[in-house]
């Protein structure tokens, strides 16, 4: 594969915390939750009933007639996309729509859609499901529509790789830049999947944390007090290109995406390995495919769902990765105040992590109170500089299944 140099031009983004990417940023860098109880009667059931939904609904950015076709995870992707549509400057410019591509993930896609509709067949009959329902539900809803409204004819690709999903997307649309497949794509995750059936399921599962208190408290990464990720919604999209065509035509440059590192556990169908062997195996691959050395590690979005094993087995990921250098790396987990994003969260962490290097400067990690004793990080609780010059930061994103994505990301 060419060693083509792909960049940042646009980002997009509807979060917990804002609806664009600007007030997503304000949000993290005041350190601001976006968890909060749930509202609707059938949350009064759940063991559960607090989330991080989006801080604007897509229903005031979209145009309704087209909004009420798509599920809500598709309206969430098609906000996201327009922003950074029209942030990287290509709205007006003229491109080869043949080499312009999509890539955007999702964890469970339109489940909402799938639901509501399996419920009008039970309750009305066959008659009652929507003739848009399997358009509306197919996990590569988003991906199709964002190709629809970018006019995109080169590859137009779903990954599906539970949590993993957003940052594999965006190692997939740097491959198929440097396979010469694409000069442009839009890359990112998406998902909306609030709903009493998955919040039920991964609370039965122990996955979703139990704390009555405060919801704005309960997001609380590394803390010996977490005990379970607050689930969220939302998407980020990121324009990448190869960085030739970006020059050519004069467009503003965030940063670089230096490389990538995909692996599996083969360990568990949902708890990581203790060790964190694939994750680091994810992290050596990402550093050397981006010929950087750990040194030039500044910074490190983190994992970290708040949930006991998981934050235990990303501190020995980034130990066995970056040797003593680790302890020197400003880590950070914005799930503390977005919650977790699941196919959306590599994405929405990308933007961040873009954003950290781009304005040198990175967003704390909130509610950490009692730092667990097994975590040896340096663990940014306030908004804290990065040096300047040539630096590189870390994606990390670990799925269900095993599956483990690392971004590396250079300063411009």
């Amino acid at each position: 594969m060419s060693r083509t140099r792909v960049v940042v031009t646009g980002m997009g983004t509807t979060s917990p915390l804002g609806g664009d990417v600007a007030s997503t940023w304000e949000g993290l860098m005041e350190g601001r939750s976006g968890v909060r109880a749930l509202t609707e009667e059938w949350a009064e059931e759940l063991p559960v009933k607090i989330a991080a939904r989006v801080a604007v609904e897509p229903t005031e950015v979209l145009e309704r007639v087209k909004a009420r076709r798509y599920d809500r995870s598709t309206q969430l992707a098609m906000v996201a996309a327009i922003e950074a549509w029209r942030d990287s400057g290509l709205e007006d410019a003229e491109i080869d729509h043949d080499r312009l591509g999509v890539a955007m993930a999702s964890g469970i896609g339109g489940v909402n859609t799938l639901l509501s509709n399996y419920d009008s067949l039970i309750q009305k009959g066959p008659r009652r499901v929507s003739p848009l329902a399997v358009p509306m539900l197919m996990p590569n809803a988003p991906a199709a529509n964002i190709s629809l409204y970018v006019g995109a004819r080169a590859a137009v690709n779903t990954p599906v790789s539970a949590c993993a999903s957003g940052n594999e997307a965006i190692s997939l649309a740097v491959d198929q830049i440097r396979l010469g497949r694409a000069d442009v794509v839009l890359a990112g995750g998406t998902e909306a999947a609030i709903h009493p059936l998955p919040m039920a399921a991964f609370a039965n599962m122990m996955a979703l944390s139990k704390n009555a208190g405060d919801p704005t408290t309960v997001s609380r990464p590394w803390d010996t007090g977490r005990d379970g990720f607050v689930l969220g919604e939302g998407a980020g999209v990121l324009v990448l290109e190869s960085e030739e065509h970006a020059r050519a035509r004069g467009a503003r440059i965030y940063a670089e995406v230096l490389g990538a590192g995909i692996t599996a556990d083969s360990h568990d169908i949902a708890q990581p390995d203790p060790a964190g062997r694939g994750g680091s195996r994810a992290i050596l691959r990402a550093l050397h495919e981006s010929d950087v050395d750990a040194e030039s590690v500044v910074h490190v979005n983190a994992h970290a769902t708040s949930t006991p094993k998981g934050d235990i087995a990303e501190g020995l990921m980034l130990h066995a990765t970056l040797g003593a250098h680790a302890s020197e790396v400003v880590v950070t987990s914005t799930k503390s105040m977005t919650g977790h994003l699941l196919g959306g969260a590599g994405a929405l962490e990308a933007i961040a992590t873009v954003l950290a290097l781009h304005h040198r400067t990175v967003p704390p990690t909130i509610n950490l109170d009692d730092l667990d004793p097994e975590v040896d990080l340096d663990i940014a609780t306030k908004p804290r500089d990065l040096p300047v010059g040539d630096v590189a930061a870390l994606n990390n994103s670990f799925g269900f299944g095993g599956a483990n994505v690392a971004v590396v990301f250079g300063s411009i």
